[in-house]
């Protein structure tokens, strides 16, 4: 495996997502902890009337969410591959790699059953609580893919600039925070008409957002400064900063509210921090690259995963 992410189903999945190191979805027990399924990022161009590009195309999983009521999950596809696909990078401006892909799993076996196409290296993906939309932020278009679940089809794209990344939906499902990483600022997108505000000077580089149950707070990754950032979206105000080691990518928030489990790349740590009073309660040693990180609430178990091939669980103590 070479998992960019974990993202848990909270009915019993884990879905670790391969990239194009490995082109694969592997799937896990949370119970138990065993693989349950491998899905390959390969298709059918002409079952999903992908033209032009030869008979079989293959992705690059890289991000995934689950529908609430657990019948899909909706992997992004970093780049295709296939005849005439142009590959995306991360360094990049529009125009320069071909649009690419969701994938939507169903759940009741595991396989991929439809294909969304959404812009240019799409990478994170939400679901809005009232389960009405599928948010996909692509990294090189600049933009928001707005998806409607009933119909599988694209019906908004917003630009908001360079690079979009992580997503946290209000709990009320009217507002979308888009952390932008090639800025110091989150957008907030009503959800009723498209329009897009600003959170201006978080910090630099905000790349993974959540939001409790409750809507209180808006937490940030602050990538090039090392810290994560408490946001009262009310105000768009940063209430509080703290450091959890350099270069924090992904986070995880508890089903209570009450911590955050965030994962830092190039200092091979877990932090975890008490969201009331943003002090950072312990920090564990990884193995080498951590980048993804989910919380499973039936086994109260954060798994997180390591570029460097591997996954790890720990217990909530």
């Amino acid at each position: 495996i070479a998992p960019k992410s974990v993202v848990s189903s909270g009915t019993g999945y884990v879905f670790a997502q391969n990239m194009m190191y490995k082109h694969t979805i592997t799937v896990y027990d949370s119970r138990t902890l065993k693989l349950v399924e491998t899905i390959p990022d390969s298709i059918e161009a002409a079952a999903y009337r992908i033209r032009g590009h030869g008979e079989t195309v293959r992705g690059a999983p890289v991000e995934c969410a689950f529908l609430p009521d657990g019948r899909f999950a909706y992997v992004s596809q970093y780049s295709m591959y296939g005849a005439g696909f142009v590959e995306g990078h991360d360094v990049c401006s529009p125009g320069q790699a071909s649009r690419s892909y969701v994938y939507r799993v169903s759940l009741a076996d595991l396989a991929v059953d439809k294909v969304i196409k959404v812009g240019e290296v799409p990478k994170f993906v939400a679901v809005t609580p009232d389960q009405k939309y599928v948010l996909v932020s692509n990294w090189c278009s600049y933009t928001l893919s707005v998806i409607d679940v009933h119909t599988s089809r694209v019906v908004k794209d917003i630009y908001l600039g360079p690079y979009p990344r992580g997503i946290a939906v209000a709990p009320d499902s009217r507002t979308a925070y888009v952390a932008v990483m090639g800025s110091f600022d989150i957008a907030a997108v009503d959800l009723t008409d498209f329009s897009v505000s600003w959170i201006r000077g978080v910090g630099s580089g905000p790349r993974h957002l959540c939001m409790p149950a409750d809507g209180a707070y808006l937490y940030a990754t602050l990538n090039n400064e090392g810290n994560v950032a408490k946001i009262d979206p009310r105000t768009g105000k940063v209430v509080d900063k703290v450091h959890t080691g350099s270069e924090p990518r992904s986070m995880a928030i508890a089903p209570d509210g009450a911590s955050l489990f965030v994962v830092n790349y190039s200092s091979n740590t877990m932090t975890q921090v008490r969201t009331r009073d943003m002090k950072v309660v312990r920090s564990v040693a990884t193995n080498a690259l951590p980048i993804g990180i989910t919380y499973d609430a039936p086994t109260r178990s954060v798994w997180l995963c390591c570029y460097s091939g591997s996954i790890m669980v720990f217990k909530q103590m």
